[in-house]
């Protein structure tokens, strides 16, 4: 008859080998966490309540930072939230009230009030969020998922 008996050395290393798993564990879930995109309600890549249309007057361009996009009310009265991202190489597009037009600074690539290319070297409009008009009038944009097109026309317009 044989005893198996376990020896103070393979206790300490089990011990060892269950805080070493433990450890990879919580660093795989902290990692993971870290990587996960944030979808929060009022941050980029989340949902956006901007309140009330008829607050937006006709012709206006409203920056919001957090989403990194403007709201621009045409003046015909419909609206669109526009990536502030520049189409060419990314830099991030500033509006310029004297012009009425969205000017990159980094190549000179220009925007009418609709996202559309003015002047190049930018390929194509400025991209395009989500965006809906609730039963309470209020608007709300999604800045999960850009929309990329290739040109600027009135269908791509949100009117109240």
């Amino acid at each position: 008859m044989t005893e198996n008996k376990i020896s103070r050395k393979d206790i300490i290393n089990l011990g060892w080998g269950a805080a070493g798993l433990l450890a990879i564990t919580e660093l795989s879930l902290a990692g993971l966490s870290f990587l996960s995109p944030r979808k929060s309600e009022g941050e980029f890549g989340g949902l956006f309540n901007l309140g009330d249309a008829n607050q937006y007057p006709a012709g206006s361009v409203t920056p919001v930072e957090a989403g990194r996009f403007y709201l621009v009310r045409l003046s015909e009265g419909g609206f669109l939230a526009m990536y502030r991202r520049c189409t060419h190489l990314g830099c991030a597009v500033p509006y310029d009230p004297s012009s009425d037009k969205f000017v990159c600074p980094c190549h000179g690539s220009e925007f009418t009030m609709d996202g559309d290319v003015q002047n190049e070297p930018a390929p194509r409009p400025l991209d395009l969020f989500p965006l809906s008009i609730n039963e309470a009038g209020e608007i709300e944009v999604d800045t999960s998922s850009p929309i990329e097109r290739h040109q600027a026309n009135s269908d791509q317009v949100v009117n109240i």
